[in-house]
């Protein structure tokens, strides 16, 4: 996506076909939370094929790597720290297969979700919120006396 390129900083380039191949994402960090309740794989019956080389920076953990029947594979769940964000890559997912019903995708953007979500992660050592300060710290004289206030 054009949002995805942005974050990364590459063109984000890949190999693919539409072929209905079987893929198996193997969980290549168990201890995750990310995969937390999945096993060492999980296969989906039928798949767009992405494949290496996929132009994006290293990623911080990577969490799946997936193999495709034609024997093509791709680092299909990665993860980033952005500042305080957090970015969570799935590969998984197409207009032409319905994946988002089988109960181990769901588990996984579930857990994707909660990893991203704000609050897991570290806190900034002062505050962001916006505060008015309506006294200043110096002295400021006022300068146009006649001047109508709006607001």
């Amino acid at each position: 996506s054009k949002i995805f390129r942005k974050l990364m900083g590459t063109t984000c380039s890949l190999r693919w076909r539409e072929a209905d191949e079987r893929e198996r994402l193997w969980v290549v960090s168990p201890g995750h939370p990310i995969a937390d309740g999945l096993g060492p794989y999980f296969e989906i019956p039928e798949a767009e094929m992405y494949g290496e080389l996929f132009d994006i920076p290293e990623p911080d953990t990577l969490v799946f790597i997936s193999w495709f029947e034609g024997g093509n594979v791709f680092r299909s769940g990665c993860c980033y720290q952005r500042g305080r964000g957090k970015i969570f890559y799935f590969r998984p997912g197409h207009e032409s297969y319905p994946i988002y019903f089988m109960p181990d995708v769901r588990r996984v953007i579930a857990n994707g979700v909660h990893w991203s979500a704000p609050g897991n992660g570290p806190e900034f050592p002062y505050l962001t919120n916006a505060i008015h300060e309506s006294t200043p710290l110096e002295h400021v004289p006022e300068k146009h006396p006649n001047r109508t206030r709006v607001g």
